[in-house]
């Protein structure tokens, strides 16, 4: 693809999650994305042959800044309830942004369930698939011998929380998900006592 090709089409996907992600998926119209890229609706169809491939798109890209800006929240240093716990104070003070919708990639799953085939439907398993994968390998590594099982209960803190605080507008669901993600990880793996 030429360098200018490449440009548009990052402009239009650029301007695709702007839209997408502080409005709907399927309200958000073609001709609203390609005026806010400066496009015209036929050079979003030369780079995506619909709309759910634009969708697709939208979501892939945010898949991985968005596991990097978690990756920062936790940070590298200290054992992982430290960790888990930074996380998920980052998570409540992103909360408070106006501009905070939830997560993309479980609103786009909510808004397009009817439609199983849906390719952004895959991009969005893929991503939390790749999240909880992170969350097991740190855990392996921190010395968690069930780490699988408790990746998977760390995923459902997390989305969990998400979808509380987009509902109720209240940061202090990530409270509650931290200590009950410090229960699940009190269990210090070096030598089997509980932790406090």
């Amino acid at each position: 693809m030429p360098p200018s090709a490449s440009k548009t089409r990052a402009a239009i996907i650029a301007a695709a999650e702007d839209l997408f992600y502080s409005g709907s998926l399927r309200e958000v119209s073609l001709d609203r994305i390609a005026e806010r890229a400066g496009v015209s609706k036929k050079t979003i169809y030369y780079h995506f042959r619909s709309k759910d491939e634009l969708i697709a798109a939208y979501l892939d890209a945010r898949n991985l800044p968005t596991l990097e800006r978690y990756r920062r929240w936790a940070g590298r240093e200290g054992p992982m309830p430290e960790r888990i716990q930074r996380l998920f104070r980052h998570l409540a003070k992103a909360v408070e942004s106006p501009g905070w919708r939830g997560c993309g990639f479980i609103r786009a799953a909510v808004e397009l369930a009817d439609l199983p085939g849906h390719p952004a439907l895959e991009v969005a398993r893929s991503h939390k698939s790749g999240f909880e994968a992170w969350l097991r390998s740190e855990l392996e590594a921190d010395g968690y011998p069930e780490a699988r099982d408790i990746a998977a209960g760390l995923m459902l803190l997390i989305d969990g929380a998400s979808v509380r605080m987009l509902v109720q507008r209240d940061p202090g669901y990530a409270d509650v998900a931290a200590r009950l993600a410090g229960q699940l990880l009190g269990k210090r793996p070096e030598d089997g006592s509980q932790g406090t």
